[in-house]
C-alpha cells in the first residue's frame, strides 16, 4: 500500500505473471534482454479501484505527467474519497473549481453516473475478454480506446495489452528498435508480435526506457 500527497491510501498490486513474463521476453527479444535487467526489481503496480483509475485517466488526458499529477492533487482536495457519490455531490461547479476543464468535468460526471446507476458491469470485468471490457468502457463519454487500454493494464492487470496509440510505446519502440526513426503501426505490430502473450510487460519496459533518471 502507498500513500499519495493527500494522505489517501491506495492499494497497489504486483502482477503475479511479472517474473515469468520477464524471463520469457529476455529469451526471445535481444532488445529486452539488454533493457530489462537495467530496472532490477521494478515492476508495474496496479491500482485496485476502478472508478479512481478511470477518473485519473480522464484527468491526465492531453496534458503532461506533471500537470496531471498537480491537477489530481487538486481534485483530491474536493473529492478525497473519489467515489461516484462523492463526485456527484461536489458537482460541476466544485470540479471546475479545482482546475478541470468543462469537458473533463462533464466526462467525470458522466463516468460517476454510469457507476452510480449500474450502467457498467464492474463485477464482471474480471471475467470478460479484453475487447469486451474496452467495448463497454468506450460507451462512456471521455473514455477512448487508449483510456480503456490503460485501465486494462493498471486496474485489471491484463498481461497482453498493446496500446498502439500510446505516445510512450511509440517513442520507446522508435528509440530501442529503430534508432529514433519514425515508426508506423505496422512496425509496432511487427515488433510486438515477438512479445506475445506479454505485450503489457514489454510496453511497460518501453515506457521505462524513456525515463533517463531510471537508467
Amino acid at each position: 500500500m502507498k500513500t499519495n500527497n493527500s494522505n489517501r491510501k491506495i492499494e497497489l498490486h504486483v502482477p503475479d505473471y511479472w517474473d515469468e513474463a520477464k524471463n520469457e521476453l529476455m529469451k526471445r527479444d535481444r532488445i529486452l534482454r539488454r533493457l530489462i535487467p537495467q530496472f532490477g526489481d521494478l515492476y508495474l503496480m496496479g491500482r485496485d479501484d476502478a472508478f479512481t483509475t478511470l477518473t485519473r485517466s480522464i484527468i491526465a488526458q492531453q496534458i503532461t505527467a506533471n500537470s496531471a499529477a498537480a491537477l489530481w492533487d487538486k481534485y483530491l482536495v474536493v473529492c478525497p474519497k473519489t467515489t461516484p457519490a462523492d463526485v456527484l455531490k461536489v458537482g460541476r461547479e466544485g470540479l471546475a473549481g479545482c482546475g478541470l476543464s468543462k469537458r473533463k468535468t462533464d466526462y467525470i460526471l458522466d463516468l460517476a453516473l454510469h457507476f452510480q446507476e449500474g450502467r457498467v458491469h464492474v463485477d464482471k470485468w474480471v471475467e470478460m475478454s479484453d475487447e469486451a471490457v474496452i467495448a463497454e468502457l468506450v460507451q462512456i463519454r471521455g473514455i477512448s480506446r487508449w483510456t480503456a487500454e490503460m485501465f486494462l493494464i493498471f486496474n485489471l492487470l491484463r498481461p497482453n495489452i498493446l496500446p498502439l496509440d500510446d505516445a510512450g510505446l511509440i517513442s520507446g519502440i522508435s528509440k530501442n528498435y529503430f534508432s529514433g526513426e519514425p515508426v508506423s503501426r505496422i512496425d509496432l505490430r511487427e515488433v510486438a508480435a515477438n512479445w506475445e502473450p506479454w505485450r503489457t510487460v514489454a510496453t511497460w519496459y518501453m515506457w521505462r526506457s524513456l525515463d533517463s533518471k531510471a537508467l
